[in-house]
């Protein structure tokens, strides 16, 4: 009897040291994927946090470290400087880094088309693009919403030259409209709006862009020519793991609104989180002919190429491929 007690007390010794063994070597293949936002936290980052609090990354292998950003520049600085291993910014900004020379890529495009909308007010309501004629619009340099209001029009057969312009600072546009010194601006539906519905109380008039055929690349996850090549298996995993937070967030709003507040006290309301982080999940193209989330599309490349050609000299446009790669969304 003792000689059997003693040979099972082996065989769970042997157990216990096999699946203390497992576990050390899994956490050693974990490889850390550093992650730079192109802006400070917002609902449009919930997947993220959902997906690590839920342990999606560390089940992929991946060992996640995401960080707040100063803008798309400093991301992309950070990406090529070796800092990074990922940013996520809106896809146009890497197009035109790219055209330019930057040895970066597209590895996967969540939204195709960015949220963007124009908002006015219900005196002077603009429902369709055919409204905007006779009327002002707030306009800052590099803003995305009216850096491309001349190719909206043209969409739309709206006569740009009777919709004024008004420039002013970025930080101004929005005071601007409340006071009603200009009758249009162009905010984020995943960002602005359910900040400024909440804040003010008011629903405003509101016209989607992409609705009406402007499709701006948005939210993209960009790694550098370097990076795909020394960490393709660990970037692999961090879009695979992406794809499944994604997916628990389109079920579940409320489980990615408190994993993002868990880390975002100073944030907005539960409630306006909530909004962005749905407005997110309706705007990120879910997987379809047997592609996953995140598959960009040659000819949303081209078309992008030719807004951002519509705004600054680009010249000869590089080829397609240049500018993205599939090959890490395929398992």
């Amino acid at each position: 009897m003792m000689h059997v007690r003693r040979v099972i007390r082996g065989a769970a010794l042997v157990a216990t040291t096999a699946i203390a063994t497992l576990v050390a070597s899994q956490g050693a293949m974990a490889e850390e994927v550093k992650v730079r936002f192109s802006w400070k936290l917002k609902g449009e980052y919930g997947f993220f946090y959902l997906g690590e609090q839920k342990g999606i990354y560390k089940d992929a292998g991946v060992t996640l470290k995401l960080g707040e950003g100063a803008g798309s520049q400093a991301a992309l600085g950070s990406l090529i400087q070796g800092q990074e291993d990922v940013v996520i910014l809106p896809g146009i900004f890497a197009i035109s880094a790219i055209q330019k020379g930057m040895p970066v890529k597209i590895i996967a495009l969540y939204q195709p088309e960015s949220p963007i909308a124009l908002i006015s007010h219900t005196e002077k309501a603009v429902k369709t693009p055919k409204d905007l004629e006779g009327k002002t619009i707030a306009h800052a340099v590099g803003e995305t919403g009216t850096s491309y209001l001349n190719a909206f029009c043209e969409i739309n057969q709206v006569d740009c030259s009777k919709v004024s312009k008004v420039q002013m600072d970025s930080q101004s546009r929005v005071p601007q409209f409340l006071q009603g010194q200009v009758d249009v601006v162009s905010v984020y539906k995943t960002n602005d709006l359910p900040v400024l519905e909440d804040k003010t109380g008011q629903t405003f008039p509101t016209l989607d862009m992409a609705e009406y055929g402007l499709a701006i690349p948005g939210m993209a996850v960009v790694a550098s020519d370097a990076g795909i090549a020394e960490k393709a298996t660990a970037l692999k995993s961090f879009l695979a793991a992406n794809a499944k937070a994604i997916e628990m967030t389109r079920s579940d709003s409320a489980a990615a609104t408190a994993a993002l507040k868990a880390v975002w006290q100073a944030g907005p309301s539960d409630k306006v989180v909530q909004r962005q982080i749905e407005a997110t999940s309706a705007s990120i193209h879910a997987p379809s002919s047997g592609t996953p989330v995140g598959w960009v599309d040659e000819k949303a490349i081209g078309d992008a190429l030719k807004l951002v050609g519509s705004t600054e000299e680009i010249g000869n446009p590089k080829p397609a491929s240049t500018f993205f790669t599939n090959e890490l969304l395929t398992q």
